[in-house]
């Protein structure tokens, strides 16, 4: 089976700052991939490498078996990947409903109304609040309103940086109660998530990255097993290292 997404020694510099060097993964369709490390690690990198917003100085980037290394990122959206940044990014002086359209701009617009009802199926909070202005939302609805968003192309690839970052621990598990769900219809899923343990009993399988190179990946019962991964991101053996000292 061709994966939907493949990346193959890539490279990624800002000026002199090499930020990916030689990075290669994969992810299969319908499967959760997790990317680990610390900050500035080169995660969120990567994902804006596969979603065209910087350029590989190296390497290559394959989309469902084709190169996007070099694609625009509105061709790679109109593909089927789609992005949810770190931040959110949302229009805070647009409308929910406006937001959500914005998200949809490559949608013909006869499918515009099924895009949207699919999104509050997902978030009926949107629906209630489809009149507000987005800046007015709380952090948790920001984040449904900027994953809505990003599902209105209906990807086949998301990509998704951070999504619990901020959020009080109830609003982050029904982030990754409907993470989950969007899996189950299909959509192949790249994340990016601080909270470790929650990220690797979500996917199925993890890469940990370090300055910039993949330094170790397994699935996600052989990395939370791995001693480096349980010290430095589940602090599991750091933790009980203290009680017992």
């Amino acid at each position: 089976m061709t994966p939907v997404l493949e990346l193959d020694d890539v490279a990624v510099a800002y000026g002199k700052r090499r930020a990916l060097d030689g990075v290669s993964l994969s992810v299969a369709p319908g499967e959760i991939v997790t990317l680990l490390g610390a900050n500035g690690a080169g995660k969120s990198t990567t994902l804006r490498a596969v979603s065209g917003l910087v350029r590989p100085t190296r390497g290559h980037i394959l989309y469902e078996g084709r190169d996007i290394t070099h694609v625009p990122a509105d061709a790679t959206v109109a593909a089927g990947v789609s992005h949810v940044p770190e931040g959110r990014e949302i229009f805070p002086e647009f409308t929910v409903r406006e937001n959500l359209l914005v998200g949809g701009h490559t949608v013909e617009r006869s499918r515009i109304d099924e895009r949207l009802e699919s999104v509050f199926g997902l978030f009926p909070v949107l629906r209630d609040r489809q009149a507000q202005t987005a800046g007015t939302l709380s952090g948790g609805e920001q984040q449904m309103l900027a994953i809505g968003r990003a599902l209105m192309t209906r990807p086949r690839l998301l990509l998704l940086d951070e999504p619990s970052l901020g959020l009080a621990p109830m609003l982050a598990r029904e982030i990754f109660r409907v993470i989950r769900r969007i899996n189950e219809d299909g959509v192949a899923v790249l994340l990016v998530e601080q909270n470790a343990r929650r990220a690797l009993a979500l996917a199925s399988r993890g890469y940990v990255l370090e300055t910039g190179r993949l330094v170790t990946s397994g699935t996600s019962a052989e990395l939370s097993a791995d001693p480096r991964v349980r010290t430095a991101y589940l602090g599991l053996d750091r933790a009980r290292s203290d009680v017992a000292g």
